[in-house]
């Protein structure tokens, strides 16, 4: 039996997009390779080259200035 997913904690919608929170996936236990937003994994099952670009890419959002 699953679990009834809790907008606003376990998901939240971006335009058409449902897109999964990182409390949602640690609960989930594992990265399941799909390049998630969220993943607090490190994206681990995400297959190169794509993997070291979303890991780049998180890392440059990073540095950029909240304004």
């Amino acid at each position: 039996m699953s679990k009834q997913l809790i907008e606003g904690i376990d998901f939240y919608y971006e335009g058409p997009y449902m897109v999964l929170t990182e409390k949602y996936h640690l609960e989930k236990g594992y990265c399941c390779g799909n390049g998630c937003r969220h993943c607090p994994y490190d994206y681990e099952a995400v297959p190169e080259p794509r993997r070291t670009v979303i890991l780049s890419e998180r890392s440059e959002s990073k540095d950029l200035p909240n304004t």
